[in-house]
């Protein structure tokens, strides 16, 4: 099992495309269940608010349920003047 650590949060643009999609965050749960995960209601708010890391997997399923790429989870958590990651 590979997870993602989350030393930048990508809960910001969960809870946008969550909103965007006018989803819960147990409506999220049960489409995840629906496709295959074992996430619950719990799991995934620790995500959104940056507390917990998240399974590739998940993150996978994540793009199914929001009709998003996955690279749009990475969109602006990164500027062009930030410093090096991990440095």
């Amino acid at each position: 099992m590979q997870w993602l650590l989350q030393d930048v949060s990508i809960g910001h643009n969960l809870l946008k495309f969550r909103k965007q999609n006018q989803l819960t965050q147990e409506s999220v749960a049960v489409k995840m269940q629906l496709l295959g995960s074992k996430m619950s209601v719990d799991t995934y708010s620790k995500i959104e608010t940056g507390v917990r890391n998240i399974r590739i997997s998940d993150l996978l399923l994540l793009a199914i349920v929001f009709n998003v790429e996955i690279s749009d989870f990475f969109e602006g958590l990164i500027s062009n003047d930030s410093p090096a990651i991990g440095s």
